[in-house]
């Protein structure tokens, strides 16, 4: 049992956060705003008066993702698993708790399944990136 690696954790989430800035931008920026209604004029126009700005929403996006990967770094340091083992336990974080999670949600709020497709691609992607970090600086 070891401590964690806060270096990974923050490298991992600081992964996690371009993956998701590549994804949401040139892969499904489009798309993403088109399923979810949110035109480029709002993109624009900024928040409305009640909304987060924006630095806001990114820097909240950036701490719960650290969440995640500080808990991925905490699974690592008590078990010292194989490198195979880290890639499993970032993608069976991503696919079997995160993934389903967004999944109940999106059923309740009659959300596109294309939708729920980009977002759950995201979390999977995400996380094997953070954990290819933790791989890497193991």
């Amino acid at each position: 049992m070891g401590d964690v690696n806060l270096l990974a954790v923050v490298l991992g989430t600081l992964a996690f956060f371009v993956i998701g800035a590549l994804w949401y931008g040139p892969l499904f920026g489009k798309t993403w705003r088109e399923l979810t209604g949110i035109t480029d004029e709002m993109v624009q126009a900024g928040p409305r008066p009640g909304q987060n700005p924006t630095w806001l929403i990114m820097l909240l996006a950036f701490l719960f993702e650290m969440v995640v990967v500080l808990m991925l770094g905490h699974n690592v340091a008590r078990t010292n698993p194989a490198p195979h083992v880290i890639m499993m336990m970032a993608l069976g974080f991503a696919a079997m708790i995160m993934t389903p999670a967004l999944g109940i949600n999106y059923l309740f709020q009659m959300r596109p399944g294309k939708l729920f497709a980009i977002d759950a691609g995201y979390f999977i992607v995400g996380m094997a990136a953070a954990g290819a970090v933790f791989i890497a600086l193991a």
